[in-house]
C-alpha cells in the first residue's frame, strides 16, 4: 500500500489533518482500523492449539523422508530409545512426532505442516488419542 503524504504545512493532529479524530490523515482512518481488526483476528486464530501429524495414507518412503528432513532441522532426541516419545516404536508415530516438532519450532504455520501433502494439522492433541483418523472422504 502506498501512503499519500499529508497536505503541505499540515501535521497529524492539526485541524483538517485527521479523519474526524485529529490523529490520523483522513485517507488512513479506515485502513488503520481494518489493519488492527485483521491483526486481532489473526492473533485469536493462533491461540488455538494445533499439531502436525502424518496422514495415515502416507507411504513408508515419504514418512522416512519426512522424519529425516524434520530431524535435520530440529532436535528429535525425544525419539531415541528410553526417551519420552520412543513408544510406540512405529514409523508413522516417529514421523508424526518429528513433523510436529518441526511444525511447532517453525511457528505453527500451515505451510510448515505440508510435507509434500503427507501431513495434517489437527486440533486434538495426538498424544491423548492413540488413533488418528483421516477424514478426507465419507464412507457410507
Amino acid at each position: 500500500m502506498i501512503l499519500a503524504p499529508l497536505s503541505r504545512g499540515r501535521r497529524i493532529g492539526e485541524a483538517g489533518a485527521g479523519a474526524g479524530t485529529g490523529k490520523f490523515p483522513a485517507h488512513l482512518g479506515n485502513r488503520l482500523l481494518l489493519l488492527y481488526v485483521g491483526i486481532a483476528a489473526a492473533s485469536s486464530v493462533s491461540l488455538q492449539k494445533t499439531w502436525c501429524v502424518a496422514k495415515p495414507s502416507s507411504d513408508e518412503a515419504t514418512l522416512f523422508a519426512n522424519l529425516n528432513y524434520a530431524c535435520s532441522l530440529v532436535d528429535c532426541s525425544v525419539l531415541q530409545r528410553r526417551h519420552a516419545c520412543f513408544d510406540p516404536n512405529t514409523l508413522i508415530s516417529h514421523a508424526s512426532i518429528a513433523m510436529n516438532l518441526y511444525y511447532q519450532a517453525m511457528g505453527r504455520h500451515g505451510w510448515d505442516c505440508y510435507f509434500d501433502n503427507s501431513a495434517l494439522v489437527v486440533t486434538t492433541d495426538p498424544s491423548e488419542s492413540p488413533t488418528i483418523v483421516e477424514t478426507d472422504h465419507v464412507t457410507r
